[in-house]
């Protein structure tokens, strides 16, 4: 009986010590749990700052290309060609958004959007007026301006228009084949757009 009893008795105590330890892992493994749920919390605050200066930066680059509008003159006489020629506009008064190449007179959509575009003729020929404009976009002639009839000179047109445009869309000035135009330092042609909203 007596052995059985102190059988009884250390089979009590071990079990009383895996318990022990039992407990003693279980706290351990709390004390982990809770310090990983607080790397959780903190990466997740990390996570939302980053994600709220993503959308800064996104917002900065999205007011950044939707600014677009260009003012330019061509400051000088030009034609008649053989070919029609694109208006290489050199004098650039405005070109916010960097839309307008100068060197090639042709203006690049950056976004999809609704936009105006305006052109002035000027021709200063005093025998046949012999001036022939359009404003195209891509390879389409959207509208004219028109003046070889007549024995008067100093004569000056304007047109425009408002187009949808994708990214990538040109929209240029066209001086047409065997055509001219009269500039000199007071800038009578002119090429202007600006963007009106995106799409």
């Amino acid at each position: 009986m007596r052995e059985k009893m102190a059988a009884t008795t250390q089979t009590q105590s071990r079990l009383e010590q895996t318990l022990s330890t039992m407990m003693q892992k279980m706290a351990t493994v709390e004390a982990n749990m809770q310090s990983y749920r607080s790397q959780v919390e903190e990466l997740s605050k990390v996570n939302q700052a980053q994600e709220e200066q993503l959308k800064a930066l996104k917002d900065i680059a999205s007011a950044n290309t939707t600014k677009m509008a260009f003012t330019v003159a061509l400051g000088s006489s030009i034609g008649p060609f053989k070919q029609s020629t694109p208006v290489k506009y050199q004098s650039v008064l405005s070109n916010i958004g960097s839309g307008y190449n100068p060197s090639t007179g042709i203006f690049t959509a950056r976004v999809r959007g609704m936009s105006y575009f305006r052109f002035t003729m000027y021709n200063n020929n005093s025998g046949q007026p012999n001036s022939v404009v359009a404003l195209m976009m891509n390879s389409q002639r959207l509208v004219h301006t028109w003046d070889t009839v007549g024995s008067d000179n100093h004569d000056s047109a304007s047109n425009a228009a408002v187009v949808q445009l994708e990214p990538g869309d040109s929209v240029f000035v066209q001086l047409e084949a065997t055509r001219a135009l009269y500039d000199d330092a007071y800038n009578y042609n002119t090429f202007s757009g600006f963007l009106l909203f995106t799409l």
